[in-house]
């Protein structure tokens, strides 16, 4: 499948789902509390997005070949869980860290953002490790222009993550995104300049590294969907929808409570 490139009024529809998609987050900061439940999380979610938003929570029932239906509206990923954890009963602990997965259709178009928690008085080592996986995010964003290439955005992440002493997730990646969930180039979270696609102006794709504070290495867990670090350490995960423009990027999943970009990635 080719890469598509946005017209002007595509970027602007990509804009406006990105944006409620940012809000959903923001309307669930407050109730990431010890105590709730990541199912409770994922019905407060479903009821902005349907009945405040008027759009489509896009992983409700979504099944890509070979998957069972995914049955809840977002995904959370809690502790050791890297990705596509399902909301359960099961309430939050203090200390525990959870990624919220959120993506909206509006009007055709996919918004997609992932934000980490820390519930309620987080370990010094958990604090670090979504801090610098959110750093992390921001230097591949910040390579994102013209001419550079793919490469260049997973160099980034990955020299960055692997001096801090994390491992970065080899087997999920970043994607293209528009009127479908998952459209071409992958985006991967490490790799060497210079090589894979050539960014051109008009593309939109999702950086979202998973980054593990022991050794990369995965697991599926029974259920089809949620995926664990094999050796039970805690993984973090931050995500952004991207646009390419004609001088170099602008990040269309941001809301009012968006966390302010660090100021390292920004000098990178």
């Amino acid at each position: 499948m080719p890469i598509t490139i946005k017209t002007a009024a595509d970027a602007q529809g990509m804009r406006v789902a990105g944006r409620l998609a940012s809000e959903v987050l923001d309307m669930l900061t407050p109730h990431v509390v010890p105590g709730v439940s990541t199912e409770e999380l994922d019905r407060l979610a479903h009821d902005h997005i349907v009945n405040v938003q008027g759009a489509i929570p896009a992983p409700l029932n979504y099944a890509p070949s070979g998957y069972t239906p995914y049955p809840k509206s977002v995904c959370t990923s809690v502790n050791h869980q890297v990705c596509h954890g399902i909301p359960n009963d099961r309430p939050l602990k203090n200390g525990d860290i959870v990624n919220i997965d959120v993506t909206v259709i509006k009007d055709g178009w996919h918004g997609d953002t992932s934000r980490m928690y820390i519930v309620g008085e987080g370990s010094i080592a958990a604090k670090r490790l979504c801090q610098l996986t959110y750093e992390a995010m921001w230097r591949g964003i910040a390579k994102v222009k013209p001419g550079v290439r793919l490469g260049d955005i997973g160099h980034a992440i990955q020299t960055f993550t692997e001096r801090q002493g994390f491992s970065v997730v080899r087997e999920f990646c970043g994607h293209g995104i528009g009127r479908k969930f998952h459209e071409e180039p992958q985006v991967l979270h490490y790799g060497r300049p210079g090589t894979l696609e050539e960014l051109a102006p008009g593309m939109v794709f999702t950086i979202e590294p998973m980054v593990n504070a022991g050794r990369r290495e995965i697991k599926e867990l029974g259920d089809g969907w949620t995926i664990v670090t094999k050796d039970r350490s805690l993984s973090a995960q931050w995500e952004h929808t991207v646009l390419v423009t004609d001088s170099g990027y602008e990040v269309l999943t941001v809301s009012a409570g968006s966390p302010a970009p660090p100021e390292l990635a920004a000098a990178a």
